[in-house]
């Protein structure tokens, strides 16, 4: 491989930047095309001239506008179902969000959501067995889900941002939503009374989320109590990893707020 040396270099970009093309710059000094054409488009870089989209603006970094709502119910996906993730061959996290192939409508509220909260970059969908995750490409993951860490977020804090609990003090049944979505579920339980001697079945609503995480499931309990909807913890085993609402009227609120996936 031919080297070409700085003196070489600096000689093509003044060619480059009075205006001579790259092809005749190539024939003047005797340098490969490629190579005029890769040092034009570090010389454009360093100053801000790259042809093309900008580069995707962040709402922490550079002041740009965050749909909340949005965050707010990705969040709420995120701490459920999602991950970050960044392999050796690429240069940008991922975040993944993995939906289930049952609830479609959940599919198209969790990748409508991400384009809303990423709005300049691309948002796509990967098969995967019973399941599809929606993704997104970031540099700027780290500064929207500072909750990323190594390990399962069970084993590790998970505690908000004080950004991220007005957020979610604002919109608090998109992050309810967006962790039933994720870890939680609506089932309609049924059990039998005895009425006027004759046992009946009797049939009723009820709200479970699930998730290992203390700290979750505290963000679940805490925005609950913040709309006035009832709770209790219920074990499997000896796990307390289940939160309940059964009562009538809470059950109602669900209802009205977040409804069962589809």
């Amino acid at each position: 491989m031919q080297l070409h040396g700085p003196e070489v270099r600096r000689k093509a970009i003044d060619l480059l930047r009075s205006g001579v093309s790259n092809a005749e710059v190539a024939r003047r000094l005797k340098v490969p095309l490629g190579t005029v054409s890769y040092w034009l488009h570090v010389d454009r870089s360093k100053r801000g001239e790259c042809p093309g989209r900008p580069n995707p603006k962040c709402p922490r970094c550079d002041g740009r506008a965050l749909d909340e709502p949005a965050y707010a119910y990705l969040l709420g996906l995120y701490l459920g179902d999602g991950h970050i993730i960044q392999y050796s061959q690429h240069r940008v996290p991922s975040l993944m969000i993995a939906c289930g192939n049952v609830w479609p409508g959940l599919m198209d509220a969790c990748q409508a959501a991400m384009q809303a909260v990423f709005p300049d970059n691309s948002v796509c969908r990967v098969r995967s067995t019973g399941c599809q995750n929606v993704k997104v490409y970031s540099k700027h993951l780290w500064c929207l889900f500072p909750q990323h860490g190594p390990g399962y977020k069970h084993e590790r804090p998970i505690v908000l941002e004080p950004w991220q609990q007005r957020i979610v003090d604002a919109h608090p049944w998109e992050f309810i939503r967006g962790l039933v979505h994720s870890d939680g579920c609506r089932i309609i339980n049924w059990t039998t009374r005895l009425v006027a001697g004759e046992r009946k079945r009797y049939e009723y609503v009820r709200y479970f989320f699930t998730n290992k995480s203390d700290d979750i499931r505290k963000l679940y309990s805490d925005t609950l109590d913040k709309v006035g909807v009832e709770w209790k913890v219920t074990r499997r085993g000896r796990d307390p990893f289940n939160i309940s609402v059964a009562r009538k009227a809470s059950v109602a609120l669900m209802d009205a707020h977040i409804g069962p996936k589809h």
